[in-house]
């Protein structure tokens, strides 16, 4: 079965991006009020191991009951320690995963039914998915903000934190590769002016699609 392109998604495609403690959800929050759609990679990535899934019953077969919870559901912690001892064993996960998670997404992206959609993407450059979108956004933060944000949501120390950030793509790298920047260094309502002028661009570049 061949994966769905681009060009089979008719839906006009915004990825939106950032790292973490940028505050994406918050932002995407803001475009579900004004009625657009929000495909979201991270819960999708959750969807694909979901109980009686294809994903989990996979993964079940080849690593066996400990990385099932007594109710069924993937013991994510237990399946985090066999990839992180074997990197042959996280290799074939993602092999696994990487095709499910996108063919959902796609598939998502293209039924969605309003005048554009939202593809929310931690990896979305990282993960090539850009290539999918008509156009990107970046939620931007100092890294100072996303270090606090971050040891305050997660319970983790600064040093938890930084590692973290060093694992994905800088924020200068971001930032180059953006079609659009969102400062998410403001107030909440600031912020959301913001995106309701961005909105309106969106909504007129997607008609002319």
């Amino acid at each position: 079965m061949t994966s769905p392109s681009r060009k089979s998604i008719d839906n006009w495609v915004l990825g939106l991006t950032g790292g973490i403690g940028c505050g994406k959800s918050a932002v995407s929050a803001m475009f579900e009020e004004l009625g657009i759609t929000v495909v979201d990679a991270d819960i999708i990535a959750r969807q694909v191991v979901a109980p009686d899934s294809a994903g989990l019953t996979a993964i079940h077969e080849h690593f066996g009951d400990a990385v099932l919870n007594a109710d069924g559901s993937l013991n994510r912690a237990q399946l985090r320690k066999i990839i992180f001892a074997d990197n042959a064993q996280k290799t074939w996960l993602n092999s696994l995963l990487h095709p499910l998670i996108r063919e959902k997404t796609l598939n998502d992206l293209s039924t969605a039914n309003s005048p554009y959609v939202v593809l929310v993407a931690p990896l979305l450059f990282e993960n090539g998915l850009e290539q999918f979108c008509d156009r990107t956004l970046v939620i931007d933060v100092p890294v100072e903000i996303q270090i606090s944000r971050t040891i305050a949501r997660d319970n983790i120390d600064r040093q938890q934190a930084l590692s973290i950030i060093a694992a994905q793509m800088s924020r200068e790298d971001k930032l180059t590769r953006a079609d659009d920047v969102a400062d998410n260094n403001q107030s909440l309502a600031q912020v959301a002016i913001v995106i309701q002028q961005l909105h309106k661009l969106y909504l007129a570049l997607a008609e002319n699609k």
